[in-house]
């Protein structure tokens, strides 16, 4: 008992605050049964409110300020590794070492500078505005405790008052424990009154404050910083031209020559399939090519089309003559090889195309230039492109308005849909060069 009386602990005192505790547990149990009325102030429950948000919001722009300085320097640490990388890498005959050295250490203080400042004028002001929240609401919570002793004083008095039988001694004891709760409850009040709602206003001045500091402190390192970058990149470009005959060129990936339309990009074909390499079909026919006399006509695969003259004629033209659509067959003829029967499709002659058979005539889209076939299948990924599948037949045409074409992309109606519809509006659509093969 003497060392509890030795740190100015007695156990009446402790005896007192538990029985504080003990009224204000009950009388906090009665005001939320209804059997006891509360004193409420809306006024400071809505300062109450606003002190908490901006606690909230402080403590979340103090957290995201230390990650943004983190930041800082972990980009401060990844640069001087740059940089050191290279120091490293210049050789020392080479121009401008020293000076790629200088840029390198002022580089190395700049960041150092900059988190610094940002530290001492941005977080230390962070730290200072957010040191008074936790001494205002502990007074916050103390004021709580005092109204829940003024309410219990009072509802006390009260009682004694109405009681049926009174006593005069203990209505004057509980009038003045009512007074003197009631005092120090209103001093607490009054205080809180007056700095709760001056605390909220001052957080305006505080977020200007702090953004601008963090706004005018990197917008002074990237000045700097971009004077540096600069001297450096001066320093490359001399040393680029004492070695200007080693110069390092940046040769395209295959992935950069896939044709791209507007945000799509259609997978390219696979390597080596027939999109990418011409398909060339010979036929080894030993006993007809030696049996044939030179200048003669070969015979045809039946899967090689027609000539252009027996669409037009129908015919076959003299023995050496030659025909739009014969150049290749007649090469191959006059080039004395006759173990090999090339096979080629035919041109397109006067606006017509022939069919398999060669007797049918098939009249083309306006503008038509040349067919192509396709190799891949391609799903439409847009409105304005053709879904197709391999082995369908498009005829190009060209674009409407040719700025409109972006590389790669052709313009084009599918064969079948022509031949069934004549309407270039519903049919016609674009689709990635790089699926097809071109085959007229």
């Amino acid at each position: 008992m003497a060392e509890m009386g030795s740190k100015g602990v007695t156990a009446g005192k402790i005896a007192s605050n538990v029985q504080k505790k003990l009224t204000r547990a009950q009388e906090k149990v009665l005001q939320k049964l209804g059997k006891a009325d509360e004193t409420k102030d809306e006024q400071f429950e809505q300062c109450v409110q606003n002190f908490n948000k901006q606690l909230n919001e402080g403590t979340r722009l103090q957290k995201d300020l230390r990650t943004y300085l983190a930041s800082v320097k972990a980009m401060h640490e990844a640069s001087k590794k740059l940089n050191e990388c290279l120091q490293e890498v210049y050789e020392p005959d080479w121009p401008g070492r020293d000076e790629a050295n200088k840029i390198a250490e002022n580089n190395d203080l700049l960041w150092m500078d900059y988190h610094q400042k940002l530290v001492d004028q941005a977080l230390l002001t962070m730290d200072t505005y957010l040191g008074q929240f936790p001494d205002i609401k502990s007074r916050i919570a103390k004021r709580g405790r005092k109204l829940v002793d003024y309410d219990s004083a009072r509802h006390h008095y009260e009682s004694l008052q109405t009681a049926k039988k009174k006593d005069d001694a203990k209505i004057a004891k509980a009038e003045e424990e009512l007074v003197k709760a009631q005092k120090v409850f209103e001093e607490m009040n009054v205080d809180l009154q007056e700095e709760l709602p001056s605390l909220w206003n001052s957080r305006v001045g505080f977020y200007v404050n702090t953004f601008q500091s963090i706004a005018g402190l990197e917008e002074n390192f990237h000045k700097e910083m971009s004077k540096l970058n600069q001297n450096l990149n001066d320093v490359l470009v001399s040393l680029e031209k004492q070695h200007g005959s080693n110069a390092f060129t940046v040769k395209a990936q295959p992935s950069d020559n896939t044709p791209a339309k507007g945000n799509k990009s259609p997978s390219p074909p696979p390597d080596g399939s027939p999109a990418a390499t011409p398909e060339i079909r010979v036929n080894h026919e030993p006993e007809l090519a030696s049996s044939a006399t030179p200048g003669a006509a070969l015979p045809k695969s039946p899967s090689q089309p027609a000539d252009a003259s027996e669409v037009a004629g129908g015919t076959q033209p003299a023995a050496g003559a030659v025909e739009p659509g014969e150049t290749a067959a007649s090469e191959a003829a006059s080039s004395s090889l006759p173990a090999v029967v090339v096979e080629t499709f035919s041109a397109a002659v006067n606006g017509t195309v022939e069919s398999s058979s060669g007797a049918a005539r098939l009249d083309l889209p306006p503008g038509f230039m040349f067919k192509v076939q396709a190799q891949h299948d391609y799903t439409a990924t847009d409105t304005d492109e053709l879904q197709l599948q391999a082995g369908d037949v498009v005829l190009v045409i060209p674009f409407q308005n040719p700025e409109e074409q972006d590389e790669g992309w052709l313009m084009g109606v599918k064969e079948s849909d022509w031949n069934q519809h004549k309407e270039l509006e519903k049919c016609r659509g674009v689709f990635p060069e790089n699926f097809t093969e071109r085959v007229q």
